[in-house]
This record gives C-alpha cells, sequence and structure tokens, in this order.
C-alpha cells in the first residue's frame, strides 16, 4: 500500500491582512483583506498592475512594512512566528537571518567588486556561503573580481542575486527584478532565479508586471485593487529560458 505523501510544510501564512496609509479622505487602501499560503520551496510569482499591491504584501512579508490589520506568519524549525505587531529588534534579525531581497535596481557600491558587494552580507550572516560559490551560482563566477562599472545590467542584477542568497535564506523576495532590463538580459536573470529555487530549495516570490514571467512559476497569484483575485497552479512551468514578452 503507498503511504500518504505528507504536505510541504508552510512558510508563509496570512489571513485578513490590510494595509491603509494615511487616514480620512486621502486614505489609500493597498490591501483589502488578503489570505495567503506560502509553502516551502514554492516558486510564486505575484502578478498585477502598478498599485494593485503587490509590493506591499511582499514587504510586510520580507519585515520591511507592517500591516494596518491581520494576521502574517513565518515558519521556521517548526516555530510560527507573528510578523505583525513584532518589535524592531525581531524584524531586523528576521530579516537579516532569514530572507533574501532583490530589488528592481541592483543597490550595490560601484566601489567594491562583485565579490566584495556579496562579502558585504556574508561576514554579516550566521551560516554563508563563500561568496566565490554564491556568484558561481549564478553563472559569474569568472566575473567576480569584476568592480561594478565593468559588469552589464543582467550581471549586476545577478550580482544582486548572489548577495541576496550567500547568506542561504528560507526565501528570496524579488520585486521586479528584471523591470529595468531588456526581455533577453532578463530572462538571464530569471534563470539565475530559477536556478536558486530548484538547486537550493529556496521558497522564492517574484512580483512582475510581465504576464508571460508567471508561466514559469509554480503558482500564479493575481491582484487587482488590492484583493488577491485570481489564484492559478502551473500544471507544467515553462523554463526561464524559454520566456519571451
Amino acid at each position: 500500500m503507498d503511504t500518504p505523501t505528507a504536505d510541504p510544510p508552510l512558510v508563509f501564512t496570512a489571513r485578513g491582512l490590510t494595509k491603509v496609509y494615511g487616514a480620512g479622505d486621502t486614505a489609500v487602501h493597498a490591501l483589502r483583506g488578503v489570505d495567503l499560503d506560502i509553502v516551502r520551496g514554492e516558486f510564486v510569482v505575484l502578478l498585477g498592475a502598478s498599485g494593485s499591491g503587490k509590493s506591499t504584501l511582499l514587504n510586510i512579508l520580507g519585515g520591511l512594512d507592517s500591516a494596518t490589520s491581520g494576521s502574517a506568519c513565518w515558519t521556521h524549525g517548526g516555530d510560527t512566528h507573528e510578523l505583525i505587531g513584532a518589535g524592531d529588534a525581531e524584524l531586523t534579525r528576521y530579516r537579516r537571518e532569514h530572507v533574501g531581497f532583490v530589488f528592481q535596481f541592483y543597490n550595490l557600491i560601484p566601489s567594491l567588486t562583485a565579490r566584495e558587494n556579496v562579502a558585504l552580507v556574508t561576514d554579516l550572516a550566521e551560516h554563508p556561503m563563500k561568496p566565490e560559490d554564491a556568484l558561481a551560482l549564478v553563472g559569474l563566477g569568472e566575473r567576480q573580481d569584476h568592480f561594478v562599472s565593468q559588469l552589464s545590467g543582467g550581471e549586476q542584477q545577478r550580482v544582486a542575486i548572489a548577495r541576496a542568497i550567500a547568506k542561504q535564506p528560507e526565501v528570496l523576495l524579488c520585486d521586479e527584478p528584471t523591470g529595468a532590463l531588456d526581455c533577453a538580459t532578463g530572462v538571464m536573470v530569471l534563470q539565475a532565479i530559477e536556478h536558486v529555487n530548484r538547486t537550493l530549495g529556496t521558497t522564492t516570490i517574484v512580483i512582475t508586471h510581465n504576464a508571460p514571467i508567471a508561466d514559469m512559476a509554480d503558482r500564479v497569484l493575481r491582484l487587482a485593487d488590492g484583493r488577491i483575485v485570481e489564484t492559478r497552479v502551473n500544471p507544467h512551468k515553462v523554463a526561464a529560458s524559454s520566456l519571451n514578452w
């Protein structure tokens, strides 16, 4: 008799998550009662137009922003931690030890080499990988001693990915990582993110407004007006190398 397969453990759980900026007639409702579950190792794309609430949701899950109401929990080592209402010290530790961030703009230090930019994170991490190994993972092993000005935009973004994963986070959060890149360069960046998710098993959430990118995800959540209005599971994921937009 076949043994039942256990469901993958949850990494994030959100219930009734709301975020309101301002008050009164000028209040902006960025999130309106979002419910969300994300399991370990999953590759999730948050899809939606500008202003739909994607970045707000990602920032709350990453401990960069707080919610107005609701619950947002993350699970690590069997223990569940509430992000809403957590203190600054706890959120700082959470971001430093457990979350890797990749943004649209690379935020690299121009006077340092690729390896030195990655080493800034590994010097602070508890169980980091070597900067050289992180750069090799994103296909930049031969460019590790080049300065930022000597790298293309796509290479700089891959350095940013290497920096994010070098501390070996449980979660990789990417906010429009291809937004400043052309399609061909963006595909190379997505291949690096895809490789990290597949090789390290890192739970990965990518924000994008480009619908074709959603085809590489395990699951797609489409947001509109602060709500998740559609959830789609991809039965057959498309490789990043096959994407075009």
